[in-house]
């Protein structure tokens, strides 16, 4: 057999890819899209991405070159191969897909992946995946932090989720370090309303705890015995309380375990009139569980 060399054609020729790095799922399709890497190549026709993409949809109304070569200053590029290059991994390339495409949604395992998911869905303006993720982010199955969630809600605008995740947040103590980092990824408008949420129930219980029916604190006449009194246990036991819900916002530390196990509540509820002849308690202790509880209950919940 004679070998016959050909002179190197002077018209560019489409590349085509070998059919086995296409992504199962993803075979058929007047448009390919590669991710980071190039391991598969995903084929999705260009109507689906233009009907659910408002990013894609702007390209495809450009004019395109045969010719036009990949720009390293944009994060899609098409090149004379026909292949798109993005630069999400294989994997959240594939779970924005899915969702585009009307396909089952794979258990999203880690609030990493969300993230960049988010991230891919705001780059590339598809609506229907994000309506699914506000969905998801709900689920009680999704295990994603309070302030993650927080964040998110605030960054796309979900109010409702916003509110639950404000709420969730209660049980953290804004102070400590490991809350830090997600604070700071905050808008400044989103961090200052929990600012104020955690001091307004902080200030909230300190304002009611000064109200009747609660004695003031200040020393007094026993209404049995007219003998002097010193209501110093309930200022001490008034003072653990607003350094704990400063400390857990939620307040059930404060209703559950502190007001039966901490020293200053056991102070409180043992103390009596100092006569002898009186010893009476000088504290109702149910009724005060009952109106503190009530107090902490009607504390704002909610940014």
């Amino acid at each position: 057999m004679q070998i016959v060399k050909r002179a190197p054609s002077q018209e560019m020729t489409e590349y085509k890819p070998d059919p086995l790095l296409y992504h199962p799922l993803f075979s058929e399709g007047d448009t390919v899209l590669s991710p980071k890497g190039g391991e598969i190549l995903f084929r999705v026709y260009s109507h689906t991405l233009k009907m659910t993409s408002g990013f894609f949809r702007s390209m495809f109304s450009l004019p395109q070159s045969a010719s036009s070569s990949p720009s390293s200053s944009n994060s899609t590029s098409s090149p004379s191969n026909g292949i798109f290059y993005l630069e999400e991994d294989k994997d959240i390339l594939e779970y924005l897909l899915r969702m585009m495409c009307g396909l089952s949604l794979p258990t999203i395992e880690t609030t990493e992946q969300l993230e960049a998911l988010l991230e891919a869905v705001e780059k590339y303006d598809t609506p229907g995946p994000l309506s699914i993720i506000r969905l998801l982010v709900m689920t009680p199955s999704f295990n994603i932090h309070p302030f993650k969630l927080y964040g998110v809600a605030c960054r796309f605008g979900w109010e409702p989720e916003a509110k639950h995740a404000s709420t969730q947040t209660l049980a953290y103590n804004l102070l400590d370090a490991e809350v830090r980092p997600l604070l700071q990824r905050l808008s400044t408008d989103s961090l200052l309303k929990l600012l104020d949420l955690h001091r307004s129930r902080r200030e909230g219980l300190r304002q009611r705890l000064n109200d009747t029916p609660f004695v003031s604190g200040a020393t007094a006449t026993c209404i049995n015995c007219s003998s002097h009194i010193d209501y110093h246990t309930w200022r001490e036991l008034k003072y653990k309380i607003i350094l704990e819900i400063d400390v857990r916002p939620l307040g059930d530390t404060v209703v559950d375990v502190g007001l039966r196990d901490w020293p200053e509540a056991t102070a409180c509820w043992n103390a009596k009139c100092p006569l002898a002849n009186c010893s009476r308690n000088l504290y109702d202790k149910n009724e005060t569980l009952r109106v503190i509880r009530d107090c902490v209950e009607k504390l704002p919940k909610t940014i």
